[in-house]
C-alpha cells in the first residue's frame, strides 16, 4: 500500500534532507563503522509519511540539495550519504560505496550508491576508475573492501 503524497510530506522530507546534508561534513569525521550504524535505519521501511515511490524520494532529496545551497555542500559525498539515508528508510536495498582512484591527475575519492551490484543514479560507471575501499551495505554492516 502506497501512501498518498502531500505537499506537507514533501516539504518535511526536503527539510529533513537539508538538515542531514548540512551535517554530512561532521558525520564524515566519525569512524566509518559508526557512520554505518547511524545511517542504517533501526527498523524496517517507514510507512508513516513515506513518499509514494523511490523515484520520488530521489527527486525530493535532489531538490533539497539544490535548494539548501549555500549551506549544503555540493559533491558526491553529500549527495551519496543523503540519498542513502532516505532511500534506506524508504526500503530501497542500496549500498553506499566509497572508493579511491586516479580519474585525472592525483588521487581522488568518490562515493556512489550501488543497487543489486550496479552503480545507481550515476552518469557513468565509477568502478573502472575508483577502487572500492569501504561499503555500507543495506544489511547494516559496513565493511572494508578486500
Amino acid at each position: 500500500m502506497r501512501l498518498r503524497r502531500t505537499p506537507e510530506r514533501d516539504l518535511l522530507l526536503r527539510l529533513r534532507a537539508v538538515g542531514l546534508a548540512v551535517a554530512v561534513p561532521a558525520l564524515m569525521r566519525l569512524p566509518l563503522p559508526r557512520l554505518a550504524r547511524l545511517l542504517e535505519p533501526r527498523r524496517g521501511p517507514s510507512r508513516r509519511g513515506a513518499p509514494a515511490t523511490l523515484d520520488h524520494v530521489v527527486a525530493e532529496v535532489d531538490t533539497a540539495l539544490v535548494q539548501g545551497r549555500p549551506l549544503v555542500r555540493e559533491g558526491c559525498l553529500t549527495r551519496g550519504v543523503t540519498r542513502f539515508y532516505f532511500l534506506r528508510r524508504a526500503g530501497a536495498p542500496v549500498d553506499l560505496v566509497f572508493g579511491m582512484g586516479r580519474p585525472v591527475d592525483g588521487f581522488e575519492g568518490h562515493c556512489w550508491l550501488d543497487l543489486e551490484g550496479e552503480p545507481f543514479l550515476e552518469a557513468t560507471d565509477p568502478r573502472p576508475v575508483f577502487a572500492e575501499v569501504f561499503r555500507i551495505a543495506h544489511r547494516g554492516a559496513g565493511r572494508l573492501a578486500a
